[in-house]
């Protein structure tokens, strides 16, 4: 199989039109799973230890139930299409999110607080200001997980007719065509490097200095 057959696959299968409707798709389901997963974290956080258990359900609920079948039942219940297949990896992507969020705020040093609250900063400035900024990095943690499972789901959305790089997959597994299967999974496995890497890299840069050499490998 030689890269020339698949990127003609690609191209005959309609890939770059396929390619941008699963980035839209995996883009519009991570900014709703990101203020969501965000806010009901903080929410959480704020209310105390009762909500560990609604952040806990929720995040085995998300590992527990397959995707596939939830974006199925969302297709069924409405119609084919863009939206009913966002909403179904949206609901993938929240747990990851939620329970980082939950974690960065809860884990927050209390001196740090506890300091601010004595400067006469308010509960929304200290969040702003101190609670939301020091648990950045676990949250944009969370983010690059819910990211990269998205985007490698997306494809079973094509699989029910809501379109993206799973088009060109499901169509290589019905004729048994080994280089329209490539043209679809190649695409998919560079979405989810890229999203990797981006994320990663904005984690460290949200990430204090002295964070990052505290996480780094201890020498003896």
């Amino acid at each position: 199989m030689s890269p020339g057959e698949v990127w003609d696959a690609f191209r005959e299968q309609d890939g770059w039109g396929q390619l941008w409707l699963h980035v839209r798709m995996s883009l519009a389901a991570l900014g709703l799973a990101t203020v969501t997963g965000l806010v009901l974290g903080v929410i959480c956080a704020k209310i105390g230890r009762v909500a560990s258990f609604l952040v806990v359900s929720v995040s085995n609920l998300g590992r527990t139930v397959p995707t596939f079948a939830l974006i199925a039942l969302i297709l069924a219940l409405t119609s084919l299409g863009f939206w009913p297949a966002a909403l179904g990896l949206f609901a993938l992507g929240v747990p990851p999110i939620l329970i980082n969020a939950y974690t960065g705020v809860r884990e927050v040093d209390p001196g740090a607080v506890e300091a601010s609250r004595g400067m006469g900063f308010t509960p929304l400035q200290v969040l702003t200001r101190v609670e939301l900024p020091m648990a950045l990095p676990l949250v944009f943690a969370g983010v690059r997980t819910s990211a990269v499972q998205i985007i490698a789901t997306a494809a079973l959305a094509g699989l029910v007719g809501a379109g993206g790089l799973g088009v060109i997959l499901s169509s290589g597994l019905s004729n048994s065509q080994e280089d329209v299967i490539l043209a679809g999974a190649i695409p998919v496995t560079l979405l989810a490097i890229l999203a990797e890497l981006l994320f990663g890299a904005a984690e460290r840069l949200v990430t204090p200095r002295g964070l990052r050499l505290g996480r780094g490998p201890t020498t003896r």
